[in-house]
């Protein structure tokens, strides 16, 4: 393989001497003194199968369709599904990892269709599927999303024409259920309409797809502006963009909002697509990306409110990325609650900054902004690690009642559904 890929060098180089280009081709090596184990591909009989694969010496290395993979040895075998290693009832490992010799190769390795057999030095032979290796290789965890998004503005949203599924529909059927759950997963909000205008039909709502996170307001909550907690979202101020909880360790995964009354003016919801102004970060100012990816932050919400007492402080980037495909996950974005930058050396601090001004100015450009109005009846689902909110000022009175969800719930539904999550 070596030798093929010189030979068409030198062959590369010779043309460009020819074209009045200077250069010196060195004389060809003799690979079998830096090579003195001889390399073979093993391919199968069927052409249609397009499979070849060699033993090198400290791995496996499998071309399969259009993916070339490698493969651990340590971890062929650690991730053996014979019955001794791998109970297929409970799908847990049984093998112990911590017994498997860290120098450990195979002695035979044979392919059978499209199924490769590996003996080992005590005689175990585990076998791999290739249809398996490569769903579950580095490779081809790489070109995979884990989950597929329809990023958007303002315009793209509407143009879509998402529609919200019906209270009855929901409750009571899996396939409205599932409609909703592919909506939300896709956009990252989703609308159930004509729900009765109570604190407890919308707990039942809630109830459908997920456990309800209790955290320090409570398990359900409800409020006005009555500035009960130490919180500007209990009072009638406009809030600029935001996601919820940043403060905790774990941001909590889905905001569930209803209006159940307001008599009055203005408070209608701002909803932006944090991922989609990423993006545009992304495709317009990498380097700056990646530093808001890496920059750890704290947030801090402090309170002191009658005899409510916290002090919770959450630590991670602005922007969360699964680190083998780049895929984005979580934003972690709320100016109101960040707290003071000491966990950045000062080198990196105003490039922070200036990565930071780039995704608020993507944030707060208008064409991304959805407004929608909040009535009785109408209950919204929010992606709190994708989609930032926000509102506009209002008079009167107004009573909002909402949860947070386990983020861990609501997916494990879509995936017990047919859905990717």
């Amino acid at each position: 393989m070596w030798y093929h890929r010189l030979s068409n060098l030198q062959s590369r180089l010779q043309n460009l001497v020819k074209g009045g280009v200077k250069c010196q081709v060195l004389q060809q090596p003799n690979f079998k003194n830096l090579f003195p184990i001889e390399i073979h591909w093993h391919h199968t009989a069927s052409k249609s199968l397009n499979c070849a694969w060699q033993q090198l010496e400290d791995h496996f290395e499998l071309q399969y369709g259009n993916t070339v993979m490698r493969f651990d040895y340590v971890w062929l075998r650690d991730h053996c599904r014979s019955a001794s290693c791998y109970n297929s009832k409970t799908h847990q490992r049984s093998l112990d990892t911590a017994s498997v010799d860290l120098c450990i190769k195979p002695k035979i390795i044979r392919q059978e269709e499209t199924t490769l057999f590996f003996t080992w030095p005590d005689g175990h032979v585990t076998r791999y599927e290739l249809d398996w290796l490569v769903k579950n290789s580095y490779e081809g965890q790489k070109q995979k999303v884990i989950q597929p998004r329809i990023l958007w503005n303002a315009e793209i949203y509407q143009q879509a024409q998402v529609p919200s599924i019906d209270f009855q529909s929901f409750l009571e059927t899996n396939e409205g259920l599932k409609k909703f759950l592919q909506n939300f997963l896709l956009y990252g909000i989703a609308f159930v309409e004509n729900v009765p205008a109570t604190q407890e039909h919308t707990e039942k709502l809630a109830e459908r797809i997920s456990l309800i996170r209790e955290t320090i307001y409570g398990r359900m909550w409800y409020f006005t502006s009555d500035f009960s907690r130490g919180d500007t979202a209990y009072t009638k101020l406009a809030l600029d963009r935001h996601t919820d909880t940043t403060y905790f360790q774990e941001p909590c995964g889905i905001q569930v909002f209803h209006c159940l009354k307001h008599e009055g003016t203005g408070g209608r919801t701002l909803l932006v697509d944090g991922f989609y102004a990423a993006e545009q970060v992304l495709q317009k100012a990498p380097e700056q990306f990646e530093l808001l990816s890496k920059v750890p932050l704290k947030h801090e919400y402090i309170e002191n409110v009658g005899e409510c007492h916290n002090h919770m402080i959450g630590v991670g980037p602005v922007l969360n990325i699964y680190p083998w495909n780049k895929e984005l996950y979580l934003i972690r974005y709320n100016n109101y609650d960040r707290a003071v930058i000491n966990t950045v050396p000062y080198d990196v601090v105003h490039r922070w900054y200036t990565a930071h001004r780039t995704l608020t100015i993507e944030l707060r450009r208008p064409e991304n902004e959805l407004w929608v109005k909040l009535k009785p009846g109408r209950v919204l689902f929010i992606d709190n690690w994708r989609v930032l909110h926000g509102r506009e000022s209002f008079t009167g009175y107004r009573q909002l009642c909402g949860c947070y969800l386990t983020r861990d719930d609501v997916l494990n539904t879509a995936r017990l559904l047919g859905l990717q999550a």
